[in-house]
């Protein structure tokens, strides 16, 4: 913002085990977009598709990149969420052998399977070994008469886009052949996604033996005895997430849910088809000391759909049972528990589910990596850049500039661990670039600057104002940055004398992703703006870190910031004020939609705004908009969050919230309007980004 605005003054005023970690987008979000919100690329990029014989410089499509959600999203046991084997290369692979090689290796592999790969002998189960992404082609990527096993101590795996099937052995309560689609025994940091797992010899899937932090989602399981079994333990220390799966014509564990700390079911369809030979003898069922939330799930035609023993507990909420019999039992003397203390989560609507999950489950035919008319995208290049000299460049400004001006396809700036003492400005004619940290997590790499609106610039032509303050200035359509840090440490203690507003990084453009980033600040920390006042520019933050203490989230850009968390920060002199947000929209567009995140920080309590109404200069056609929604509000948050500014009265603008929690909510008032449900049913992060799905190519 302008050096001249005002700025406050400084008298204004759980689980050990568990760490909340960036999760990929919530379910009723387009593929593309859950793809762009967790993406982080493989070192090699090429064409994908190629041959085994090419593969050791495959690309992988964005969905085969992406990381989890619910609990296998979570930091603990020394693993960092599940991403698979992003880190490594990527090989494409279409027969049993190379299969076999690449998934039993020790290092980390993006495997995308081409083919249909017949198991010999049949029942084999592939002993997966630790950081793998195991990914299906399309539809083509088929695993016929066998599956997977991953045993003790294995962790960070992916399995996707697969069709499993056909490993029965003609007995239908098969209790001869151990013959399932995926076997866990003690692994850990498991995503299961978007499968097509039936007609195996004895189950689906069986996660056993303290397998922990496991993710189930968009799965179609079928024909089958036997679904999903877990357990095969007396100890209650696992932790798992079942979410969006089509389980239809099984008869039994679907799931059994044994001796499982922290079980969170919800938005799944679970389907007996009417004049079949297959019967369901029970649907979800909370076994030994399991501790279940059970949620917005569908139930039709079944007998017995949710069952729990006397020792479990089982809380049922928002679910629909059509044509059942039998029990539908729930209660117990466990604790009720929260799942978003430990990761963000969205529910559908339950009227919604048979439909979507009917649609939507299984593999996908496009991963990103065609067109709409098949025909296939360019392949990203790759510049890297590394401090100690191993990369094409040394500075990331350096790689921005050998990137052609006007460059027609995408540039990924591939910027290894370290940190980087440097200014970056990527031009407006110089789209479709990601700059992208390679570490395993985006406090690897630090690209860090620290100058102020109101320092002179080394040449003597005046300060450099409030935007051109910014370490990062991302002014190109289309552009990404992506797993890393970026930080303004001026230290606002030393220089009192001049404008403090110090930017960390800037936006300028339309269609703009931030992911699993950190930006780090004090005062402008965050500045959203576009190219022009009259032009569009949309901003999609996702699972990232955004720390300030004065209008840290400002502009007049379209922004969403989703799943994140937004840390407050205490002033030079050690004093809790502030605002999040300093929007200054024009009219008739969207302005900042905080969505699904958190809002805290070690400050006090009731000491930070979520926002006021910036008119730049006194403008008086803009209309500022803020809207906070289900986002979780610390203590620190006012309890009349809005402020005026610059002589504007913030209710004249557009600020809001809707279904917020925590110490920092508040009922609807004159001082804090709140959305009504078809009001906030008009402002979605798809209301906000219009006919742009974001994607990670």
């Amino acid at each position: 913002m302008s050096a001249h605005r005002s700025t406050g003054t400084g008298t204004e005023t759980g689980k050990p085990r568990h760490r909340r970690r960036r999760t990929a987008l919530a379910a009723g979000i387009p593929l593309a977009l859950t793809a762009a919100g967790t993406l982080a690329y493989g070192t090699d990029l090429g064409l994908f598709g190629a041959d085994s014989q090419r593969t050791a410089s495959a690309a992988a499509p964005a969905w085969a990149t992406a990381s989890a959600d619910g609990f296998a999203s979570v930091d603990a046991l020394g693993q960092n969420g599940t991403y698979g084997g992003r880190d490594g290369k990527t090989v494409t692979v279409k027969t049993l052998a190379d299969l076999e090689k690449y998934a039993t290796a020790s290092e980390p592999y993006v495997i995308v399977v081409a083919a249909t790969i017949n198991m010999d002998p049949v029942g084999k189960e592939i002993k997966v070994q630790s950081n793998k992404t195991i990914i299906g082609s399309g539809t083509s990527g088929q695993i016929v008469g066998g599956g997977f096993f991953l045993g003790q101590g294995v962790h960070n795996v992916i399995i996707r886009n697969l069709t499993i099937r056909d490993a029965y052995q003609g007995v239908w309560n098969d209790k001869e052949h151990d013959y399932d689609g995926i076997q866990m025994d003690g692994a850990h940091h498991v995503w299961i996604d978007h499968n097509d797992i039936r007609h195996m010899a004895d189950g689906l899937i069986d996660s056993r033996k303290d397998t922990t932090y496991l993710t189930v989602s968009w799965n179609k399981l079928s024909q089958e005895n036997k679904a999903f079994g877990i357990g095969w333990t007396d100890n209650v220390t696992a932790d798992i997430t079942i979410h969006h799966n089509w389980i239809r014509e099984t008869e039994q564990r679907n799931p059994s849910t044994d001796n499982v700390a922290h079980a969170h079911l919800y938005n799944n369809f679970l389907e007996d088809v009417a004049g079949t030979d297959i019967k369901s003898s029970y649907g979800n069922y909370a076994r030994g000391k399991t501790n279940m939330l059970l949620e917005n799930s569908y139930f039709q035609g079944l007998t017995n759909p949710v069952v729990r023993d006397a020792t479990a507990t089982l809380v049922q909420r928002g679910n629909v049972l059509s044509g059942t019999t039998g029990k539908n039992e729930s209660g117990g003397s466990g604790a009720a528990w929260d799942p978003k203390k430990y990761y963000s989560y969205t529910l559908d609507k339950t009227a919604d589910v048979p439909s979507l999950l009917k649609s939507g489950t299984g593999p996908r035919s496009s991963l990103g990596t065609t067109t709409s008319a098949n025909t296939t995208k360019a392949a990203a290049t790759t510049i890297t850049v590394a401090a100690d000299g191993s990369g094409q460049y040394r500075t990331v400004q350096a790689a921005v500039d050998a990137v052609p001006a006007n460059n027609p396809s995408r540039v990924v700036i591939s910027v290894k661990p370290g940190t980087y003492r440097e200014v970056v400005k990527v031009p407006a004619n110089k789209p479709h670039v990601t700059i992208q940290g390679s570490g395993a997590s985006r406090k690897d790499t630090t690209i860090v600057y620290g100058n102020a609106a109101g320092m002179t610039k080394p040449d003597g032509s005046g300060t450099y104002g409030t935007p051109g303050s910014a370490t990062v200035s991302v002014l190109s359509d289309d552009s990404q940055v992506r797993n890393l840090t970026v930080t303004n440490d001026f230290d606002e203690s030393k220089h009192q004398d001049i404008a403090n507003q110090a930017v960390a990084l800037l936006t300028q453009a339309d269609k703009i992703v931030l992911d699993g980033v950190i930006v780090n600040g004090d005062q402008d920390t965050l500045e959203l703006e576009t190219a022009a006042k009259d032009k569009l520019g949309r901003v999609y933050i996702s699972n990232s870190y955004i720390t300030g203490n004065v209008d840290f989230i400002f502009g007049r850009a379209t922004v969403v910031v989703d799943k994140s968390v937004i840390t407050l920060k205490k002033r030079w002199n050690g004093t809790s004020a502030g605002y999040v947000t300093a929007p200054s929209t024009p009219a008739n567009r969207k302005g900042i939609l905080i969505n699904r995140s958190s809002v805290n920080g070690d400050v006090s309590a009731a000491s930070f705004y979520l926002g006021r109404n910036w008119h730049p200069g006194g403008d008086t056609t803009v209309d500022p908009q803020t809207t906070v929604r289900n986002t979780t509000l610390s203590a620190a948050v006012k309890s009349t969050p809005w402020s005026d500014m610059g002589g504007f009265s913030w209710k004249d603008d557009r600020f809001a919230e809707y279904q917020n929690t925590g110490a920092g909510a508040g009922a609807a008032s004159s001082n804090r309007p709140q959305l009504t449900a078809a009001q906030a049913a008009d402002q979605e992060v798809a209301d906000w980004l219009g006919d742009w799905t974001p994607s990670a190519s």
